[in-house]
């Protein structure tokens, strides 16, 4: 059996060595990625502020796999045949018996005029880089400055995570008290995360404004960022000097290049709760890659659901399980729909954190609890070391 896995991050590098791990060693694994390195992406929110650099948060997984012997192919995907079961690549075509797509996300930075040309963005390693230089510049000559997460975003606890970051930073570099900070988020109340929010959490994300003397603006909109100002859909006109904008994810381009493989017009994968695709048996996604939809009732702007680390590293689990149970001729699958997994996060507030854990990610939840530790963001920094731990091991069966 041969089994192709597009993306290496956190869905795909788990499926590739969970389908090592359980399949033994007769089964021909491929991974398809763009980068040599796995990124443990929670981090890069520290990367502007110095406390951490790129390669602290980096481990080659084209090493790891040639430990597990399971090929890598330092390539970006084209197409998709699933009639003809080939991925095509610019290293050339590969063919397959079953196909794993865990690409994260494309950037949608055309979400409203000038946010390309004028806005910071923290979710890749140059976007965290040069979000870096431009804070370096603007202490030197502070003033207002925006944090977003735009209309259609999906990612706002890492938005979240960024403003009280900036906001620790800019006390310790003693320029607060020149800086008007200003949280703008599509959601209808602060603290709703894409998940229908927490309990407690309204409140909770209420009073830290209110502590760390933060102006916020929910159900916002943005019309258009320009050089010094960020302008809402509502009229009204921020003035900033520094502005990051948290965009929409969609899906790959490949994805969309595909004309045999049924999509949804962003770019994700329909699949059931077994994350096969309805139209193609032997296709699977995991992670970003899945079509999610918002379990919640709609405000005024539209807003949509995190993918995570989690549920991604548990998707890929689950994907690699059911294609060692079809080849084995089992009927029976694991089902877990995505917001059945558990929810657990740890949000850095700025060497702060609050703990958000469920039994499920989305509602309804038998057990949900914010525990916050306004001491020190210690979970968040374990977290982090385990994580890279494991990783660099290769254990993809530890949580």
């Amino acid at each position: 059996m041969k089994a192709v896995v597009i993306g290496g991050n956190f869905a795909g590098f788990t499926a590739a060595l969970e389908l090592r791990r359980k399949g033994g060693k007769n089964i021909d694994i491929t991974v398809i990625d763009r980068s040599p390195y796995f990124l443990f992406i929670p981090s890069l929110i520290w990367v502007p502020f110095r406390r951490r650099n790129v390669e602290d948060i980096q481990v080659r997984k084209d090493v790891i796999f040639a430990k597990k012997n399971i090929r890598f192919i330092q390539a970006e995907a084209l197409q998709v045949d699933p009639e003809q079961q080939i991925v095509s690549t610019t290293q050339g075509d590969i063919s397959y018996d079953h196909l794993v797509i865990a690409t994260g996300p494309k950037v949608d930075f055309d979400v409203a005029p000038g946010v390309r040309e004028h806005s910071y963005y923290i979710g890749t390693p140059p976007g965290a880089m040069k979000t870096r230089e431009k804070l370096e510049a603007f202490i030197n000559n502070p003033g207002p400055a925006v944090v977003a997460a735009s209309q259609r975003a999906g990612c706002m606890g890492a938005a979240y995570e960024f403003l009280f970051n900036l906001e620790k930073w800019l006390r310790e570099k003693g320029v607060r008290e020149k800086v008007d900070l200003y949280w703008v988020t599509p959601e209808t109340y602060l603290g709703h995360f894409g998940i229908d929010g927490m309990p407690g959490g309204k409140t909770m994300l209420t009073s830290f404004m209110k502590m760390f003397n933060i102006h916020y603006r929910t159900e916002a909109s943005i019309k258009e960022v320009t050089a010094n100002s960020v302008v809402l859909d509502s009229g009204e006109v921020l003035e900033s000097k520094f502005t990051m904008v948290m965009p929409p994810f969609v899906g790959q381009d490949y994805i969309k290049n595909s004309p045999l493989l049924p999509a949804t017009p962003a770019g994700y994968i329909p699949v059931g709760e077994d994350y096969r695709h309805p139209n193609y048996a032997n296709v699977w996604a995991a992670g970003i890659a899945v079509d999610v939809k918002p379990p919640f009732e709609m405000g005024k702007v539209p807003f949509n659901s995190p993918k995570t680390g989690y549920p991604s590293d548990e998707t890929g689990k689950i994907v690699a399980e059911n294609i060692l149970r079809v080849e084995a001729g089992k009927e029976k699958l694991v089902k877990k729909a995505w917001g059945a997994i558990p929810g657990i996060c740890i949000m850095d507030a700025g060497k702060k954190e609050v703990l958000l854990i469920s039994d499920h990610l989305f509602k309804p939840r038998n057990f949900a609890i914010m525990i916050p530790n306004v001491f020190y963001d210690v979970f968040k920094v374990l977290f982090e070391k385990y994580f890279l731990w494991k990783t660099r091991k290769g254990l993809s069966y530890l949580p």
